[in-house]
């Protein structure tokens, strides 16, 4: 068994805005593993200022697996525990290599007989830019949305105000996300204002880390508040088992890249469904090679709530792909 990696950089077709500030590219590695005759693709997704494994020492480490790409699995698991993203493009390569083709968990999904229905997702910007999303969406048929928030409240609750107004709740599901935008006591006004407006969930309202200050929200908020940041950097399984039952949210979010990949992302959903926690899976950026491999462990996860997948329209320059978006479905070509 030898593998490989290259750097790519993923250019977006115009700049994203998010709460940290605007994205103009994306920086991601893409390993391939092969054995008699046969190569696996996966892609370690790192998030430049999000990722846990944000660190020098990061191509240092995908040298390091390549060169010890022959080792156990599981010895591999336990030395890049503290690079999520790594793993996470170990467990694509390897399934792949497996599982050939475009393909990294073959089902009903893949044999293109059954979608994930998914949340559109509108990104930050002037009152013009975020109206122009929404519109297109709404048009293209999508039944839950979700804004980035947390920058200009007051604008960003106008615009909820007016959807609101003229969607029920029984015709759009209204998600937010404000990737730690507000303090604790900002968050608690925000937390009823959205109530007010019938909001499905908040993700982050506060930054991360702070667990008794979220706890505290948690407990009482009237809009359920979802994790996200909040899992990131946390490998122990007893850890996770304590981030939990201290701040007991409503949701978490999965980010597959950033909490340890497919495995680490399962063992997240044993957990929240152990204490009646509500959970989804959200790509975080990746390119198309990330994300199809996303979407289809997404499938097998049967969850009945609308995901947060990305389409990887946001790229000039992306990989192929079998991923197909028709409205709010995305399926899988054969």
């Amino acid at each position: 068994m030898k593998a490989e990696y290259s750097r790519y950089l993923l250019e977006f077709k115009r700049p994203s805005g998010t709460s940290r500030g605007v994205l103009l590219e994306k920086e991601t590695f893409i390993l391939k593993i092969s054995e008699n005759g046969k190569e696996g693709t996966g892609e370690c997704a790192i998030f430049r200022g999000l990722s846990f494994d944000d660190r020098p020492d990061y191509e240092g480490k995908l040298k390091w697996l390549c060169e010890n790409i022959q080792q156990e699995t599981e010895f591999l698991k336990e030395e890049l525990k503290e690079f999520p993203s790594i793993w996470f493009g170990y467990e694509q390569a390897v399934l792949n290599l497996k599982n050939g083709e475009n393909l990294y968990f073959p089902s009903d999904f893949t044999e293109g007989k059954n979608p994930i229905v998914i949340n559109g997702l509108i990104w930050m910007g002037d009152i013009n830019y975020m109206e122009e999303q929404i519109q297109d969406k709404l048009e293209k048929g999508f039944h839950c949305i979700k804004l980035k928030i947390g920058v200009d409240w007051k604008s960003e609750h106008d615009i909820l105000q007016k959807l609101r107004q003229k969607f029920s709740k029984d015709r759009l599901e209204l998600r937010v996300d404000a990737n730690g935008g507000f303090n604790k006591e900002e968050a608690k006004v925000v937390l009823q204002q959205l109530a007010d407006l019938h909001i499905h969930s908040i993700e982050q309202p506060i930054k991360a880390g702070n667990w008794n200050d979220i706890s505290e929200l948690c407990l009482e908020t009237p809009t359920p508040i979802a994790l996200d940041e909040e899992l990131i950097g946390i490998t122990d399984f007893n850890e996770k088992r304590k981030l939990l039952e201290t701040v007991n949210p409503q949701y978490i979010i999965l980010k597959p890249a950033l909490v340890g990949g497919f495995s680490g992302s399962d063992e997240w959903i044993s957990l929240a469904e152990s204490m009646n926690i509500g959970w989804w899976i959200t790509s975080a950026l990746e390119s198309n090679i990330g994300l199809n491999a996303i979407a289809q462990y997404t499938f097998t996860k049967k969850s009945p709530m609308p995901q947060g997948l990305g389409t990887g329209a946001l790229f000039v320059n992306n990989f192929d792909s079998n991923l197909d978006l028709k409205g709010e479905l995305l399926w899988f070509k054969n």
